[in-house]
């Protein structure tokens, strides 16, 4: 799946830089008189490696091998590509980046002398929430994407900047960056270098130190810490939950949703929801559980659970590919459906989709189409293990989806991902296969929940979740729901 840069990857880049600009040694002469102090690499790799796809997506990041601090918002990058013909349009998306995505602006860009190879270009730039570069650092992964705004498929196999074997990051000179208007790093399609020097002198924006957002106390919200009896307890309907049961996606055709399996066990003198799954290896003895909100009224606000993740059975052979999951969605009611979206945190502790081990997914849905399938989405992902209890927080807002771990920002999704409705929000543990363990030898898992919070239009850091939740317990509060109906 990776390919390693080959030796001297950085010298053989400079050398192909110079000798396309047709004088080796008089090209690195005639470089910027900056380039010397603000010497800057530019890293690729995708992870789109198909003559056709979906999006393309050029991941990228940048390295300060100079000798002075460089503020990255005087850095701009270009990605060169082909078009799919001249009334194609484009969007760009950032699906997760060290510095944030919210720190990360992108621009497609139609090039003065179009080539065989190139007639448009995403520049990348940044704001100044992301900081300088200082020598030796690196701004880290940054996974950009962008499609055509029709989602029809796109060629990239005739793009400029476009590399289906670079598959892990190494030094590649068909990106180019500038800073302060001086190309450093990279060689443009011909006749197309990004050179011309601004009109006025470059200013950095002033940093302002990050400001914690208000927590509005009188806004909507759902809180619920799951003290039911049963999944047959009356007060479960009342405060607005669905149990699911009979057969259905996803997962196992023939499995069941099993509601006598979802249970309130007390842990701690708290009252937990315990989400079992059990099987033995066939679809007919496959039992699976998932509640959902009845209401539909969910969209940009905070999303929090304290969740316990899973990586053994309670009983019986381990290696089954069990689906645990927090999350809010929006049904597909066609193919391809615009109103559709869904916010995953996923967790395979045994793997599955491919992957051999513990994952965490955070998946944004914009639409997909079930046969022949065509996602669209974008994911961040975590390979290690979950095991054990975790805080996790979901943030939506007009900008972007933004995924948390322990306080951790994990992933961040902007445009085309953010939902255009109202959303259920739902738990569920699932088998994704029957592939990963085949012994008939029965056995379960557990997934447990401590409580769900939802906060409407608010986005809340995740010191302010636990702070509103410690709240409504000191409270006493077990049950609340004031956030209106869809």
């Amino acid at each position: 799946m990776s390919a390693r840069p080959r030796p001297n990857s950085r010298l053989l880049a400079a050398i192909a830089l110079a000798s396309a600009a047709g004088l080796a040694g008089a090209a690195l002469v005639a470089a910027p008189a900056s380039a010397a102090a603000d010497a800057l690499s530019v890293q690729y790799r995708t992870s789109a490696t198909g003559a056709t796809a979906d999006q393309t997506e050029p991941w990228l990041q940048v390295t300060n091998t100079g000798t002075t601090t460089v503020p990255l918002s005087q850095v701009k990058l270009r990605y060169y590509f082909k078009s799919d013909g001249p009334s194609v349009t484009y969007r760009f998306a950032c699906s997760w980046a060290v510095k944030g995505c919210g720190n990360i602006t992108g621009t497609i860009g139609t090039l003065a002398n179009p080539t065989a190879t190139a007639d448009r270009y995403l520049e990348i730039a940044f704001t100044a929430g992301a900081g300088s570069l200082a020598p030796g650092q690196s701004t880290g992964d940054m996974q950009l994407r962008f499609n055509r705004a029709d989602w029809q498929t796109l060629t990239q196999s005739d793009d400029y900047s476009f590399s289906s074997t670079q598959t892990s990051y190494a030094d590649f000179s068909r990106v180019t960056l500038e800073a302060n208007g001086a190309l450093i790093w990279g060689t443009a399609p011909a006749g197309n270098d990004p050179t011309t020097p601004p009109t006025t002198p470059p200013t950095t924006p002033p940093t302002t130190p990050p400001t914690t957002p208000p927590n509005d106390p009188n806004a909507p919200v759902l809180f619920d810490d799951f003290s039911y009896a049963s999944s047959s307890d009356p007060a479960i309907q009342q405060h607005g939950w669905t149990v699911k049961s009979g057969q259905g996606g996803p997962g196992v055709p023939g499995a069941t949703w099993s509601p006598a399996d979802i249970t309130f066990p007390v842990t701690g003198g708290n009252s937990v929801m315990n989400l079992g799954l059990t099987t033995d290896g066939t679809a007919s003895g496959t039992r699976e559980t998932e509640l959902q909100t009845t209401a539909r009224k969910f969209k940009n606000g905070t999303y929090a659970a304290r969740v316990k993740f899973d990586d053994t059975p309670t009983g019986g052979p381990d290696g089954d590919h069990v689906n645990q999951t927090f999350f809010a969605f929006t049904p597909l009611n066609r193919p391809m459906d615009p109103d559709y979206s869904e916010q995953d945190f996923e967790y395979l502790p045994n793997g599955g989709w491919g992957e051999q081990g513990n994952i965490m997914y955070e998946t944004t849905w914009e639409t997909y189409n079930p046969d022949p399938w065509n996602a669209v989405n974008a994911h961040g992902q975590q390979r290690q293990s979950y095991d054990g209890w975790h805080d996790l927080v979901f943030t939506i807002d007009n900008t972007s989806v933004t995924y948390y771990i322990d306080g951790q920002q994990v992933a961040s999704h902007g445009e085309p991902y953010l939902p255009e409705t109202g959303q259920f929000i739902d738990f569920n543990h699932w088998l994704i296969d029957l592939n990963g363990q085949t012994s008939s030898t029965p056995r379960s898992y557990d997934q447990q929940v401590d409580y769900v919070y939802f906060v409407k239009d608010q986005v809340l850091t995740p010191a302010q979740v636990n702070g509103s939740i410690a709240a409504l317990r000191s409270a006493g509060t077990t049950f609340k729901d004031t956030v209106p109906g869809s």
